[in-house]
């Protein structure tokens, strides 16, 4: 899969590309990722990219001419892939959107700076827009960097473990279960019995059974969203029971 990541600070993005799994991930050739720096397509001496805003106000506006320039320079006109504007104002990003971004064999990502950016640019250049929460940040490198470090992940090859994606949390639409490694004693502190039993389906019912526990306990909202079987039903009746009953006793 390829990134064109499109900013003024290619300094902020390089080094988290050079580690871990998304290094390997490039070296195996199963992640290209390529960063431009939009000054390079200015024509003063001073490469500048910003100016005022019209109307007045405060901070500074990412001019349109260099961006168009970049992004078609590199990629066309009109660009040969979907260019994606990383912004406050887009739509939110979560595992479904990373999920459905992996349909894409190439995307361009797009960072703001400053007040913003020149509003023809979103008019006529950008495809679609991502927010990675309600939140505002001094650029948009770093949620360039959240997305692709979520989408990457999703591409066959690039986890160790084929099946790692699959069990991450909100893939299945619940929180991940815990997990444990060795030692199986720490400080007193046991791995519960059943993963050390070695019957796969009683483990597999357990992690069913934390995963709906953690996500009851921590995002209960997702729980309307899951395809729920009846003994996950089940388990969450028992334990709104159990709650219930506990409300009880602290009652008197």
């Amino acid at each position: 899969m390829r990134f064109d990541v499109f900013t003024l600070l290619p300094e902020v993005i390089e080094p988290y590309l050079q580690s871990s799994i998304l290094k390997r991930a490039r070296q195996a050739g199963l992640l290209e990722v390529n960063v431009h720096n939009i000054r390079d397509w200015t024509t003063d001496k001073h490469h500048v990219c910003d100016d005022t805003p019209y109307g007045g106000g405060g901070g500074m506006v990412m001019k349109p001419d260099p961006i168009f320039k970049a992004v078609e320079g590199v990629l066309g006109a009109p660009p040969s892939c979907p260019v994606f504007l990383l912004t406050p104002q887009g739509r939110t990003f979560n595992q479904q959107v990373a999920q459905e971004l992996t349909q894409y064999d190439h995307l361009a990502l797009l960072c703001g700076r400053y007040e913003g950016i020149d509003e023809r640019v979103r008019e006529y250049l950008v495809t679609d827009e991502i927010s990675i929460g309600d939140f505002v940040l001094t650029g948009g490198e770093l949620p360039a960097l959240v997305l692709i470090d979520a989408v990457a992940r999703l591409v066959p090859g690039v986890l160790g473990d084929p099946l790692g994606a699959e069990n991450d949390s909100f893939t299945s639409g619940l929180l991940e279960y815990p997990h444990y490694t060795r030692p199986p004693e720490f400080r007193g502190w046991q791995v519960p019995e059943v993963l050390l039993s070695g019957d796969h389906a009683r483990i597999a019912r357990w992690r069913r059974e934390q995963s709906l526990l953690r996500t009851w306990q921590r995002r209960p909202d997702l729980l309307e969203k899951v395809d729920l079987t009846e003994a996950d039903r089940l388990y969450l009746r028992n334990l709104e029971r159990a709650q219930r009953a506990g409300k009880k006793d602290q009652d008197g």
